[in-house]
């Protein structure tokens, strides 16, 4: 089955989780201005986190809007109001997966050469299985997930558009992450909206 052909969020079959793919989420706005405004009126940041007790800068502009502050990886992240385009998006992710949320964590991967180590959303803010959407919007990525006993790896190419939903225990038993990439890639944004207790 092409879950990219889809018209609707469907469930991805994944051992120990729950993953659903919707290739295009609607909107009444083009993806390709939903992108140039992102990268426009968000207030991106370089930041560093603590790993193995050692500082490194992110290799990728985050922000964080919302309702509450959030912490990661020895980063406390305080939240800027969501913007108009913020607060549309949420609508429509919350209308098509049916969760409320209260945050996002946005991600400017600028080029090839920007990632995300492979981690879990597992901080104790989020409850024991939280609810994680995320949603794509530029240049196609390879988004990795690996079992954390099996070591098993998949990979799901993240198009234009493309919403993904991690819910039940997928964030207990799999780490996810974006690579760096040998070939030239284009500006991607990301938005994985959470609810923080």
């Amino acid at each position: 089955m092409d879950l990219f052909q889809e018209t609707r969020l469907t469930p991805f079959p994944l051992e120990d989780g729950a993953l659903a793919v919707l290739p295009q989420l609607p909107l009444p706005i083009s993806n390709a201005e939903v992108l140039a405004r992102l990268i426009a009126e968000t207030d991106w940041r370089a930041e560093s986190i603590t790993l193995w007790g050692k500082r490194h800068p992110q290799p990728r502009l985050t922000a964080w809007h919302g309702e509450a502050a959030y912490t990661y990886s020895g980063l406390r992240l305080e939240p800027l109001p969501f913007t108009p385009l913020q607060l549309e998006l949420k609508q429509a992710v919350e209308a098509a997966c049916g969760h409320r949320f209260n945050s996002v964590l946005l991600n400017y991967y600028r080029n090839e050469r920007d990632s995300m180590g492979m981690h879990s959303d597992d901080e104790i803010e989020l409850g024991p299985e939280p609810v994680i959407a995320s949603l794509s919007f530029g240049a196609p990525r390879s988004f990795v997930l690996r079992h954390k006993g099996t070591k098993q790896t998949l990979k799901l190419g993240l198009n234009d558009g493309t919403l993904l939903v991690m819910s039940g225990n997928t964030q207990k038993h799999w780490q996810h992450g974006i690579n760096k990439s040998t070939r030239a890639i284009g500006p991607r944004v990301n938005l994985t909206f959470r609810y923080v207790f």
